[in-house]
């Protein structure tokens, strides 16, 4: 099983989630390591990580198509 990883912040709301997000991935982008979370999960942590690498994977292939598209 591969896990990719992805970077967001938590707790936001969903006007500031978007810039913020958009800031961190930018970050992530320049700085790979320091998106990279290498220490042991907690119970729920594991899938919540994986399910939020796998929702950052689709919009940044919907991102990717739709710059295609144009």
């Amino acid at each position: 099983m591969a896990l990719v990883s992805g970077c967001s912040w938590v707790g936001l709301g969903d006007s500031d989630r978007k810039s913020t997000a958009s800031r961190v991935s930018d970050e992530c982008r320049w700085n790979r390591s320091g998106c990279i979370y290498e220490g042991s999960y907690e119970a729920d942590e594991r899938d919540y990580a994986e399910a939020e690498a796998r929702r950052l994977n689709q919009a940044e292939m919907a991102r990717l198509r739709r710059s295609a598209d144009n």
